[in-house]
Order: C-alpha cells, then structure tokens, then sequence
C-alpha cells in the first residue's frame, strides 16, 4: 500500500502504460517509484538475514553496535555535505542513508541490554542516568547535524523505560516541563510568574508540612519553574532556528500566514479534506497530481491516502498501523527475557511516535518536524530502518522460549 501511494504521488499522465518495458534503468531511476521498488527488494533480502542471523547476536553486539552507530554519526557531521541545511546522510555513490534513522535499532538495543542487567536497579539515580545517557547521545549528535526531527523520537523510548519499572514521576516532570514552555509562549510572562508564585505561597499556607520540612525543594521548584518561564524567549529565539520558530508559530496561530509559511500545512489539510469520504480514486488525486503539496511522497504521504481513499482509506490505514503495534505489545509481553520484551516496546513506541507526529502534522494538529510515515514515505533508509526493528524483534520471539527469565 505504500508503494501504490508513492506510485500515485509522483504519477504523471506523461508516463508511457509500461515503463518498465519501454524506459532504460537510467531513465526509470528517475523515478521515485521505481527506486521505492528498488528498496523494498533489498529489504525483502535485510529481512531473510535478520531472521537466519542467531537471535543471542542481537543480545552480545547491542553495545558494539551502539557505539559503532555513534562512531557513524560522529563520520556523518564532518563528511556529510549539507542538504537542506543538515549534515545527515552519506553518499555512497548513487546510494544515500541516513544513519540518524539506524540509530534508533542501535539505541533501543543499548538500552534494552542495558535494563536486562542483574544488578540494575531502577531508582538508583546512578543507572537512571547511565540509561539517559544510552538515549540521549544519539540524539544529541543528531541535533549537532542540524536534523531536529529524527532526535525528537528517541524521547518516545521513555515509554518503554517506564513499562520496566522507570519512576511514573519522570514521565509527569517531563509532561509538565513541556505544559510550562507552551504557556509561556502563549500567556503572557507577567501572568504566569504571578500564577505559580500565588500556587507556592498557597502550598506552604494550607500544609505547615511542607514549610516546615520542604520549604528548600519547594522554593527550589518555584525558581526552576519561574527560570523556564521567563527563559523560554531567549531559547525561542536564540536556540531554535528560524524553520523551527515558524514550524511553531505555524501550529499555535495556523491562518497566521497560510501562503507562506504555513503552505505546507495548509495544502495538506485541503488534500485530506478533498478526499471526502470515499476519496477521488486511485491516480485521480488533483493535489496530489499538480504538486500543490511539498514533499508529497515523503513527509506528507499521508495525503495521498487522504485525498485518493478519502476518510474511510484512512480509517483502514489507522486501523492497520492499531493493529499492528497492538500485536507489537503483544509479542513483546509473551517474550521470556527482559531483553526482549524491553526491546519489543521500544519498536512499539519508535513506531507509535512515527505515525502519531507524521499524521498528525498533515492535518495540522503536531508541528512539520519531517519525520516518516512508517513503511508508506518514500525513503530507503526509513523503510531499512523500520524493517530491522520490526524484524528483529520477530527473530527474537522466534526463540522466546530458549530464552531464561532474567
């Protein structure tokens, strides 16, 4: 299905009935389709070596491998050239990928080998910060190369931590960091500072507790509170680039500037909405066809379903991507090691984060952080990507039971 959406995003009525008989590999390379054809069959071979390959492989070398792929992304900064104003891909002759996206296999085995160890325990603020650092490097280095998107995922590993016993109360500092930054860019600073400043002084009023024992920690909150607020603007300005601050501006004020910098967005959603219910047909998508929409075959492939399926092709496509993490979740409860079922949610959460942000920024409702639909966005490195964490995890539960409960 995502080779037929790619098909119809680059379709042109200038294409002969049979290319592949009429055309030479030079010419049919132009294609997008053809190359997508290309990358799907090297993955159907990726696919047969990771199931063959032994499954305690993936155990033994998920360190090697980690710090192998942070080599390859420290390579990539000083060789890549610039794309789009990012140094993330290299160039092997005709090949390009992206090892940003690799990254992610390569973590979220660290990390799972990481929190199968005996002697890990989850509140020791040691290995807490010894698994941050596993997850966070990666997209550390990513960030250096200018491509802020692909770092964003590895925030959704945290879910999978949190599955094997990581404190709830990380998740909700985190939730309510995110919640402080977004009011401060829409309510003004002077509200806000007098808002938490009255919460605090009401806190220590009503529980004589908390004077007595916590007041450092809760003026200690107060301050850390009150510094993300008031230092928001100079991050806003000064740390994001200008793409990013538009990005931004784009999703809290959407008819902002819908010619400009909100095209992508604004496109989008009219080719979603064209499609109606039943959609215009397949090849039949008029936005689609005329190129109203960037990136139509990549980040925002998600409008072809839209606009030649119509609501009930994407009700179907959703449908499929529930039931597939569904069974996901599924595979990774029924594994017999910390192991795997540790890594089994990580391919749940790298994947529900995919899908989530990639439809959800083509109907306007997440920023455009150019990230993948999973298996549909054309893209050889995505589509390897996703099939090695997919696949792998297959090969892992196909020897569940020779595993030890660790």
């Amino acid at each position: 299905m995502g080779w037929l959406c790619i098909y119809a995003s680059s379709y042109s009525p200038d294409v002969p009935a049979n290319p592949l008989a009429n055309m030479s590999f030079d010419k049919l390379m132009a294609f997008s389709w053809f190359k997508q054809l290309l990358w799907i069959a090297t993955a159907v071979v990726l696919i047969v070596i990771l199931l063959v390959v032994d499954y305690k492989a993936y155990d033994t070398l998920a360190y090697a491998l980690y710090f192998g792929m942070i080599a390859l992304l420290l390579v990539t900064m000083v060789v890549a050239r610039p794309i789009a104003g990012s140094r993330s891909w290299l160039e092997l002759g005709p090949v390009r990928l992206q090892p940003a996206e690799f990254a992610k296999f390569t973590t979220a085995l660290a990390a799972s080998r990481f929190m199968a160890s005996i002697n890990l325990r989850y509140q020791n603020w040691r290995d807490q910060l010894m698994l941050a650092g596993i997850t966070l490097l990666p997209p550390l280095l990513i960030v250096a190369s200018n491509e802020s998107g692909q770092a964003l995922v590895f925030g959704a590993l945290l879910l999978a931590y949190f599955r094997e016993g990581m404190s709830p109360l990380i998740l909700l500092l985190l939730a309510a960091g995110g919640v402080i930054l977004l009011m401060a860019l829409l309510v003004p600073k002077l509200w806000l500072v007098a808002g938490f400043t009255l919460m605090l002084l009401t806190v220590l009023g009503l529980n004589r507790r908390v004077l007595r024992h916590h007041l450092l920690l809760a003026l200690g909150v107060w301050l850390v509170v009150i510094g993300m607020v008031i230092g928001v603007d100079f991050f806003y300005n000064n740390v994001l680039q200008r793409h990013q601050r538009q990005r931004i501006e784009i999703l809290l004020n959407p008819s902002s500037d819908p010619l400009g910098k909100g095209w992508n967005v604004t496109q989008s959603k009219i080719a979603i909405g064209s499609g109606g219910l039943l959609g215009k047909g397949f090849l039949q998508g008029t936005q689609t066809k005329f190129d109203f929409v960037p990136e139509q075959s990549t980040d925002f492939i998600f409008c072809t379903i839209g606009e030649e399926f119509g609501w009930m092709g994407s009700l179907v496509v959703l449908g499929m991507y529930l039931t597939l993490l569904w069974r996901i979740v599924y595979v990774a409860e029924r594994q017999k090691s910390v192991f795997g079922r540790t890594y089994g949610y990580c391919v749940a959460c790298v994947l529900f984060f995919h899908i989530t942000v990639n439809v959800g920024m083509t109907i306007g409702l997440a920023p455009v952080v150019g990230i993948p639909l999973p298996f549909f966005s054309y893209g050889g490195s995505s589509l390897w990507s996703f099939t090695i964490l997919l696949f792998t995890l297959l090969a892992l539960d196909a020897y569940r039971k020779q595993d030890l409960v660790r």
